[in-house]
């Protein structure tokens, strides 16, 4: 019955390195949630590779990869993911931003594509399954879990995803743009009485207003949510490549006033949830 969360990228936009951003972490977005034995994974930036790392040796894999978006902060690691490469592992991929635009075997099979990479998805050996689905749905990869879903505010679409498994829940919601004032409801009836919100803080509410329509929203937005709705845990998610260790520590201090048992996602932090 155990339930937990592993962050492998916390940042967004692109990946930063170096000393002013080495204890939180510099690579873009990618979570693994364990349902009991069933493996959930969430955006394929470029801490997927790690995360890959990590599983390669846990073989034959049968898992689900669910894409808020497929803006390449969030796929640069899909073509470095060893699993992929494994033909004794299976992977569902989830899209529900695309509509009828595009299919996301054609999105990646165009971001691999010759001259941006020198490889299609084709040379992956695991068995690929590439699923469509409409924001809003709800989806079951496994009996006793349940996925549900909705539409987030962000250039080219994205979708937040809830999480219920064994009478506990986790909720994903990155990249996606709050109006002030004026709360989503479309997060507010996902995230209702969630034991955990994983929520888009690329800025602050100072900074926003140099950013308004970029498409993302700030910690102190996922507060005023998390209260609305009930919620119990606020995880600051998706920091701004210019907001230092420094800067996030700060927030940290702030969040956990504002909100107590709240945190700031880094690399390799765990949180449960049994």
């Amino acid at each position: 019955m155990a339930f937990s969360v592993k962050f492998w990228g916390v940042r967004g936009s692109i990946a930063c390195s170096g000393p002013r951003t080495a204890r939180y972490g510099g690579n873009t977005s990618s979570i693994e949630v364990r349902c009991g034995e069933r493996v959930l994974l969430f955006d394929a930036g470029t801490g997927f590779r790690y995360l890959g790392h990590a599983l390669a040796s846990s073989g034959p894999l049968d898992a689900d990869l669910f894409l808020t978006h497929t803006h390449f902060d969030h796929v640069a690691g899909l073509p470095f993911f060893k699993p992929f490469f494994q033909p004794e592992n299976r992977f569902r991929l989830w899209a529900g931003h695309l509509g009828e635009r595009m299919t996301l075997r054609r999105v990646l099979g165009e971001f691999m594509m010759s001259p941006l990479f020198p490889v299609p998805p084709q040379v992956f050996r695991a068995r690929m399954e590439y699923r469509e689905f409409r924001a809003g749905e709800t989806l079951k990869p496994a009996p006793d879990v349940a996925v549900r879903t909705t539409a987030l505010n962000h250039p080219d679409g994205a979708t937040g995803y809830r999480v219920d498994y064994a009478g506990r829940s986790v909720c994903y919601l990155t990249d996606t743009e709050h109006v002030p004032g004026a709360p989503d409801r479309n997060i507010l009836e996902l995230i209702a009485g969630a034991d955990l919100v994983i929520y888009d803080s690329m800025y602050t509410d100072a900074e926003y207003e140099t950013y308004t329509g970029w498409g993302h929203s700030t910690w102190q937005e996922g507060v005023r949510l998390c209260r609305e709705a009930g919620a119990k845990r606020l995880c600051v998610f998706h920091h701004d490549p210019e907001h230092d260790d420094d800067m996030l520590d700060g927030i940290a201090l702030e969040v956990e006033r504002q909100m107590p048992g709240s945190v700031v996602a880094k690399d390799g932090l765990v949180l449960n949830l049994d």
